[in-house]
């Protein structure tokens, strides 16, 4: 039976008679188990309870994270059956993916491939040779009992992952740091479990089965929730540039477990407990410094912190109990006995009768890595000089860096100019209407014209202002045609701007009489009501030299 076979026709178990079965005349399969619903409170009540002790102080939070990323792969890692997001349920099963007997996995080249771009741009060790184990454990939406994993050799050991964040005490300095990247391996999703609570019951949708992940696990080198967050947004970024991972979060393409703990800097690290599927990074800073702080208090009552599995509940922002692990579980680890090793080459150690394009070949993928985030953020500094904070935004918004490269190649104004109108006027803009880059009204080519004409000194920038949201409201204009048809050109006329400017002056005595008693900032109001009167079509230049005038007469 060939394990790549597109669908599967399903099946139905009765939780009452499980020697019952039906056939379905569509493709859409349902496996329903009876699922008890039970707490954990027996459980507990019956542990012994530990002794208390006291509690050092200075304790700070140690993080490791877990991360699995989403394989970006038409079909999944064993079997040809299509990967796609929110298909019909039990749509997309191969027989392998149902483990019916004697089919047989079929690795794809293109997820082993993904695997070792992505160790490549974290710096990784690629291993030539690595193998396929499998790791024992029932669940219900694993139909095999098993998943094929890499525990004893995986494909890549020995990473670093760079990331940064605004920190200091007034969060405006950018604080850079490394975590160690222990090891990325290949191994199979399991499928999903849909849970009906008022029926008692779970339906389990094989959809996501067999679906290639490359699973990341950071050394315990983090110490709060802001730092596995950058770390994990960094991570996100790279593996969309490198087109290995989708990385969208809320699709269960990037999911985190984290692994928290606390101790005194120089004693051996504390018990850990381990939060689960952690799908926003948001979320995940939150979920940390949650368990972080649960912990320190926890132990300064006396209590012993738990080696425990917890989800985390964004409703309340906290984290809950969800099961123990102080019992070691024996996964049985076993080698894959219907796979080979996995090897990878360089183009000069293909072994004679192989032919290169059917293996991956590791420099090949080395030459075709893109720039990497860091890398250029470095360059947008670098080249344009602006502030390493705006070339987070740049670069972390899709289609903007593109946007922001476009507009500057085609405007004489500067670079630093240019970069304020699109991170606070576009990204504000688009902001407002939840759209995307790729969705604003404004092309860079309008945003460019109307960026000379502010450079040239024919607008003011009150009037450029209103120039983009006319842009905004008719794409299909530009900017010079919109301050022709709105005369919102600067007055050219000296004498009119004088007779305006006196007006203005004769019309405001206390705030005349206040500028002559030295308070020199209300002249800023004056030359407010200058550019109301104008409609922002004056120079605020000569509007201030104009009042100045006036006012020392």
């Amino acid at each position: 039976m060939a394990a790549a076979s597109a669908g599967f026709c399903g099946m139905i178990y009765n939780c009452n008679n499980p020697k019952h079965i039906s056939v379905l005349t569509s493709n859409i399969v349902y496996l329903v188990l009876k699922r008890r619903i039970s707490t954990c409170s027996n459980r507990c009540q019956s542990k012994p309870q530990a002794k208390k002790k006291s509690v050092p102080q200075r304790m700070v939070g140690v993080v490791g994270l877990e991360i699995h990323a989403q394989i970006n792969s038409l079909s999944k890692l064993f079997s040809g059956s299509q990967v796609k997001f929110l298909a019909p349920p039990n749509s997309l099963v191969s027989c392998f993916d149902a483990s019916l007997p004697g089919t047989l996995p079929v690795l794809n080249k293109r997820c082993v491939e993904a695997a070792v771009r992505t160790a490549l741009a974290l710096n990784c060790s690629i291993n030539r040779k690595s193998l396929f184990d499998r790791k024992h454990y029932f669940y219900a939406d694993m139909p095999a009992g098993y998943q094929i994993t890499q525990q004893r050799l995986p494909i890549a050991v020995d990473g670093t992952l760079t990331y940064s964040y605004l920190g200091g005490p007034k969060r405006n300095q950018m604080v850079t740091k490394s975590v160690h990247i222990k090891q990325i391996q290949l191994e199979q999703d399991s499928g999903k479990s849909l849970h009906d609570e008022p029926r008692n019951q779970t339906l389990i949708d094989l959809n996501r089965a067999g679906v290639g992940l490359m699973e990341l696990v950071m050394e315990p080198e983090m110490s709060c929730g802001e730092e596995a967050a950058a770390a994990v947004r960094e991570l996100q970024l790279i593996l969309q540039t490198l087109g290995t991972c989708r990385g969208n979060m809320a699709e269960g393409q990037l999911r985190v477990d984290a692994n928290v703990s606390v101790h005194v800097p120089g004693e051996p690290l504390g018990i850990r407990t381990e939060v689960k599927n952690i799908n926003s990074a948001r979320f995940l800073a939150r979920a940390i410094d949650y368990e972080i702080q649960r912990q320190m208090e926890l132990l300064e009552q006396g209590g012993v912190v738990q080696n425990e599995t917890r989800a985390y509940d964004q409703r309340t922002g906290t984290t809950l109990p969800m099961r123990d692990k102080e019992d070691f579980q024996d996964y049985r680890f076993m080698p894959e006995p219907n796979l080979p090793p996995l090897r990878v080459y360089d183009s000069a150690s293909v072994p004679a009768g192989l032919d290169p394009s059917q293996v991956v070949l590791v420099d090949r993928l080395q030459a075709t890595l893109p720039e990497l985030p860091s890398v250029c953020r470095d360059r947008l500094v670098r080249t344009y000089g602006i502030l390493p904070e705006l070339s987070f935004t740049l670069v972390n918004e899709d289609g903007l860096l593109d946007y922001f490269e476009s507009v500057v190649k085609s405007t004489k104004a500067e670079p630093k100019k240019v970069i304020g109108w699109v991170v606070k006027e576009l990204v504000g803009a688009l902001n407002q209407e939840s759209l995307q880059v790729s969705q604003s009204p404004v092309s860079p080519h309008a945003l460019a014209g109307l960026l000379d004409l502010l450079e040239a000194g024919s607008i003011s920038s009150s009037a450029a202002k209103q120039v983009f949201q006319e842009l905004w409201k008719s794409p299909g204009k530009s900017a010079e045609q919109i301050v022709q048809e709105q005369d919102l050109g600067l007055l050219s006329d000296l004498a009119q701007l004088h007779s305006i400017c006196q007006r203005v002056v004769d019309t405001h005595p206390e705030q005349v009489r206040a500028i002559q008693q030295g308070n020199h900032k209300v002249l800023n109001k004056l030359l407010g009501e200058v550019q109301r009167e104008t409609k922002g079509r004056a120079n605020p230049v000569q509007v201030r030299s104009i009042l100045q005038e006036l006012l020392s007469s």
